[in-house]
């Protein structure tokens, strides 16, 4: 909280208690008009998670921080930040890391593919009718996605 001076504590820098209520009341949003939908299982990513997901979802090898820093458009972040991100995203279980020298390389541990469908998946298990769901999602694709449906169905069948 502060420092301790000749036994005293230093309160000079210390937030009044109206302000730590504040700063530990505040909720964060990650889509406009209201917070994160809950997706039990499945990890969420905030935006900066999921600007360095894109970035390493593109990438054919593993990546050091330094170069998922340059990388990343429009954005002036501070080293330690990215790390700090990239750590969260190893714990989370989305990127594997290896040692390089005094550097860790990072990739990610599934395609955006693979997270896309456990999300879609996760959705469908929100509903109270599946079929229903099921339904509404196959009238609303275009006649194209139709089509790779109908081919991964059919390859499904014949295995």
């Amino acid at each position: 909280m502060g420092a301790v001076l000749s036994g005293r504590i230093d309160r000079t820098h210390a937030p009044t208690r109206a302000k730590r209520d504040s700063m530990n009341s505040t909720t964060r949003s990650t889509t406009p008009g209201g917070p994160r939908a809950n997706l039990g299982g499945v990890k969420g990513l905030g935006e900066l998670e999921r600007s360095i997901m894109d970035i390493l979802w593109a990438q054919s090898a593993p990546v050091t921080a330094r170069e998922v820093g340059r990388l990343i458009a429009g954005r002036d972040l501070a080293p330690t930040t990215v790390m700090t991100v990239l750590d969260r995203l190893t714990r989370k279980g989305f990127l594997v890391r290896t040692r390089d020298g005094r550097a860790w390389r990072y990739q990610s541990t599934e395609s955006r593919d693979t997270y896309v469908a456990e999300l879609m998946l996760k959705a469908l298990g929100m509903t109270g009718d599946r079929d229903a769901a099921l339904t509404r999602f196959a009238q609303a694709v275009s006649g194209s996605e139709a089509e790779i449906l109908r081919k991964a169905l059919t390859e499904l069948e014949e295995e």
